[in-house]
């Protein structure tokens, strides 16, 4: 199954997994849809979710304030929005 990038207003949706506690921040694929993101960073007050927008702002040329998580805040599987790309820019930003 390929990633899922939806196109909403503004920018574009996806959904990202998350392992936290991992020995570096790196991409590592796709997983039923959803982008497959390790995290150096715990689950601890929020400490995770700042890494993914920082992590992700970076591997797609955007500002962390441009990432904003939509649904799944205190869960591995969340929705994120990017503010200021279209699917295939990001797409083509991540590879995949």
């Amino acid at each position: 199954m390929a990633l899922e990038l939806r196109d909403a207003a503004g920018g574009v949706r996806l959904r990202v997994r998350v392992k936290p506690r991992a020995s570096k921040d790196a991409i590592v694929g796709e997983q039923d849809g959803a982008l497959v993101v390790r995290l150096a960073a715990p689950p601890v007050d929020g400490a995770a979710n700042e890494a993914l927008a920082r992590f992700l702002g970076l591997a797609l040329g955007v500002p962390p304030s441009a990432v904003r998580i939509v649904k799944g805040e205190a869960a591995r599987l969340k929705l994120v929005a990017i503010a200021g790309l279209d699917a295939k820019t990001a797409r083509e930003r991540l590879g995949t």
